[in-house]
């Protein structure tokens, strides 16, 4: 909120609230043993649900690559790459070791078959394909990583590769990881590969490669449909896993588990905890309109917002409903031109005068500036309909 100059727009009354009372008792509850640390949030509103330890900085392993995923999916969302584009794999690609889907040097395999390979079987070879594909480098690739982690926040993490392969001053949190997933997840369709648990690469030929979801969740708890397992014996064995059931979805963290087999039993509390005690309202969609601005000197008089992700609010179950109040803020006097996807505003949830909530609202649509012929009608047409 910051970075705004706040003009309220319009404030209105919503029929959902929680209330403030309702999160203290959560440092009472203690749901995980036998892990570094972790974390339960709600991924609509990133409210914290439970933490343990969830700021301490520790190797996240393949976990790395939920921020590779999110570079991906934004990359695609921006119309940089293509899902039926071919990418080559280079000879420093294919020479990854750890988890990999054996690419060899030159071997070409669409954008969608290197997702599935990172998402599903966590390929460190799949995932610098991808990186210097984008970036042209895997070094360049992790300075987005790193300028990425900055932008949203995040004070416990940095990146040193793009794979999770142990790496000195290679780190992040409990809480970091979540803020990820919960960027992640803005990309619903990312779930149709973290999602799936078995499918196959290089159908058709004498290669065919079987891949086997990481995340074995996926398969064996109701709505787990993402997002990374990691291992290294630095990190032991870590998890970040989200699951969707009714209106809500739930982002579980835990670093540091020693075996799979504990990783996902603390996994599977925390999920069975969220699922039992609380409940997602949700007021609007991901790229659904809210409003529409102002815009000086564009060829369109004003340009509509949208939600930049879904917006939902929280509540325990069975608790009494109070007022929520929502606020529209714009940044100062917005000029043309805007690019789609833009920041323009906020989207704020308070309760009590309290800030409940934050979303960003952007851009629906580009505008250019207008002509100058254009912008003389236009004043022209104004001080017409004034002197009348």
């Amino acid at each position: 909120m910051k970075q705004l100059l706040l003009s309220v727009m319009a404030t209105f009354v919503l029929f959902f609230g929680v209330s403030t009372a309702a999160w203290a008792e959560e440092k009472n509850v203690k749901l995980v043993d036998g892990v570094k640390s972790a974390i339960l949030i709600e991924r609509d509103t990133g409210q914290v649900l439970y933490e343990e330890n969830s700021d301490t900085p520790l190797p996240p392993a393949s976990m790395t690559k939920i921020m590779t995923l999110l570079l991906i999916m934004e990359a695609l969302d921006k119309g940089k790459i293509q899902m039926d584009e071919k990418v080559r794999a280079s000879e420093y690609a294919a020479s990854m070791g750890g988890s990999q889907i054996f690419l060899e040097p030159g071997e070409e395999m669409t954008v969608e078959d290197l997702l599935k390979g990172i998402a599903i079987a966590s390929g460190n070879d799949a995932s610098v394909a991808m990186a210097e594909r984008i970036a042209g480098s895997e070094e360049q690739f992790v300075s987005m990583m790193n300028q990425k982690a900055k932008e949203l926040g995040l004070k416990n993490t940095h990146f040193k590769n793009s794979t999770g392969l142990p790496a000195k001053g290679h780190y992040s949190s409990a809480k970091d990881m979540a803020v990820i997933a919960k960027e992640l997840l803005k990309y619903e369709e990312i779930t149709k590969f973290t999602g799936t648990y078995e499918d196959y690469l290089r159908e058709g030929t004498d290669k065919k490669f079987w891949l086997v979801n990481t995340n074995r969740l996926v398969k064996f708890y109701d709505g787990v449909d993402g997002v990374k397992t990691g291992y290294t014996n630095e990190a032991k064995y870590c998890l970040t896993a989200t699951a969707k059931k009714g209106n809500m979805r739930v982002i579980a963290v835990v670093f540091g588990a020693k075996t799979p087999k504990d990783r996902n039993a603390q996994i599977t509390k925390l999920l069975d905890y969220a699922f039992s005690q609380y409940e997602t309202h949700p007021l609007f969609k991901r790229n659904e309109v809210v409003t529409k601005a102002k815009l000086s000197k564009g060829s369109d008089k004003d340009v509509q917002l949208i939600t930049s992700e879904p917006v939902s609010i929280i509540t325990k179950k069975g608790e009494s409903i109070d007022d929520i109040k929502q606020e529209i803020m714009f940044k100062n006097h917005l000029v043309a031109p805007v690019k789609k996807g833009d920041e323009l505003g906020t989207l704020v949830l308070k309760k009590n005068g309290k800030v409940f909530a934050e979303s960003k609202l952007v851009a629906k649509q580009d505008v250019r500036v207008a002509s100058w012929w254009k912008l003389f009608k236009r004043v022209l047409g104004e001080w017409t309909k004034a002197e009348k």
